[in-house]
């Protein structure tokens, strides 16, 4: 059963938190020492729940927390509010700290990922090591932002039911090259009834907002300043190409490498068991006593 705790992120934004799993068989106080906190962080779009596998998987060691950001999930979305690289930042280095988790270890995916190096570059003292899942550190660009803004306008919602929502991203939307019934699952994951179907928790014109906030920019200054252990994860049919990927750990001080097979963006939704077993290993050195 999930477990909700309310934090508080930048500018008074509230956020829900959330434990899917019961916590280790050790006093938290030890979230510190030999068995270190986690704080999960979604993509673009995404929701703490989207980490809920993870997460239980996790519990048996650690204290699991997987975090909605500003804008997603359950916590706050404010029509007027600041959706910056910064006020993610700050929301997640709020959080560790009301959650008594540092420092602890960052798996981002996506948006997460880059909000999980940022941070580590800014409050090293909060962050013992991190994942990243499929994000690139090079700039996407103008046309990227485009592209998104057109996907969301083909959207054909409201969705009648669940069952559509699966249909059109699993497999009619366009952006689809072969039936994928896991990216179905995540977005009916991300899907609410209305009174005329079923539309999205979140609103798209605060994830562009979000979202250009981040693709104009390169990020390897940021990710040359993380000092920590750091794990760079890719679908081989993500997002994040290999070289890039390998680039970004040359970068990184402390920088490894995992690439999951049969797997694209949604490398934990993809691949569940494949994601865990490329993790595994390195989670394992982060592990005092």
């Amino acid at each position: 059963m999930a477990r909700r705790i309310d934090v508080t992120g930048a500018g008074g934004v509230r956020l829900a938190a959330w434990e899917f799993g019961d916590p280790p068989k050790t006093s938290r106080t030890q979230g510190a020492g030999d068995q270190p906190g986690v704080l999960l962080l979604h993509g673009l779009m995404g929701r703490a729940s989207h980490w809920a596998p993870t997460a239980r998987w996790l519990s048996a060691r650690h204290r699991a927390v997987a975090l909605d950001q500003r804008g997603h999930g359950r916590s706050d979305k404010p029509p007027h509010g600041s959706y910056t690289r910064e006020a993610y930042v700050d929301d997640v280095e709020a959080a560790l700290e009301q959650l008594g988790l540092g420092p602890a270890v960052l798996i981002g995916h996506a948006m997460g990922a880059l909000t999980g190096w940022q941070l580590a570059a800014k409050r090293p003292d909060l962050v013992r090591g991190l994942i990243i899942c499929d994000m690139r550190a090079s700039a996407l660009g103008a046309a990227s932002q485009h592209t998104w803004t057109e996907w969301f306008r083909a959207w054909p919602v409201p969705f009648a039911t669940l069952a559509d929502v699966r249909k059109w991203f699993g497999e009619d939307d366009p952006w689809v090259e072969r039936p994928n019934p896991a990216r179905g699952e995540f977005y009916a994951e991300v899907m609410a009834e209305s009174p005329d179907g079923w539309r999205p928790v979140f609103d798209p014109q605060q994830m562009l907002r979000t979202r250009e906030t981040w693709v104009y920019d390169a990020h390897w200054e940021e990710l040359a300043q993380v000092r920590c252990p750091t794990l760079v994860v890719r679908g081989l049919d993500g997002e994040l190409g290999r070289a890039e990927a390998q680039e970004m750990v040359r970068v990184l001080p402390g920088g490894q490498y995992a690439e999951v097979a049969d797997a694209g963006h949604l490398v934990h939704y993809d691949q569940p068991e494949a994601w865990r077993a490329a993790i595994e290993p390195f989670l394992d050195t982060l592990r005092v006593g």
